[in-house]
């Protein structure tokens, strides 16, 4: 049978020498290989004390944003939801009542807002498909827990806090001040 390219080569059998029989010079050279290595700079970083720089692109967790009034954005037009390629969103509506005009924006507002992050796959069509601006992802990791159900977000663990009520917190997740 010919071989189909011209890159054969043949295989050498002869016997090995004294030198490859004891390993001395491939231990040499891993031990070589490896006192190289011990002079590098390590890329692991020491978490809680330091911080990595994150891309200017990246995407944490999702927050509902207020306007300057401290009134919700969010009308629920279920953009977000129809957008989300994951199905992590869901949402019910409801009229504002006379008398909350200083708590929503419009006319309509989410009264059930919840995003599972379980499914979430932080593709950002959501913050894009939203037309008032109304979510976003921030710069703040998702964090860790062993029940399934803390990971489902509701409208309260998502809202930003009030600017006029509590100026600090909102300046802080808006990421203001550190």
């Amino acid at each position: 049978m010919q071989p189909l390219t011209n890159r054969v080569k043949e295989v050498d059998r002869k016997p090995m020498t004294l030198g490859e029989k004891i390993y001395l010079p491939a231990v040499l050279k891993g031990m070589s290989i490896t006192f190289k290595h011990m002079f590098k700079k390590r890329p692991t970083i020491n978490y809680p004390e330091q911080t990595r720089q994150f891309s200017p692109v990246f995407r944490g967790l999702h927050v509902l944003n207020r306007d300057e009034e401290g009134r919700e954005r969010c009308t629920a037009c279920g953009l977000c939801a129809v957008a989300c390629p994951a199905e992590a969103i869901t949402m019910e509506a409801a009229e504002r009542k006379p008398g909350e005009e200083n708590l929503y924006r419009e006319e309509k507002y989410a009264a059930k807002y919840e995003i599972n992050m379980l499914r979430c796959i932080f593709c950002g069509l959501c913050e894009e498909a939203c037309p008032k601006d109304a979510i976003y992802l921030s710069e703040t990791f998702t964090p860790s827990d062993y029940a399934r159900k803390n990971f489902i977000y509701g409208k309260k663990d998502l809202l930003i806090p009030d600017p006029k009520t509590q100026p600090e917190e909102f300046a802080k997740a808006r990421g203001e001040k550190k």
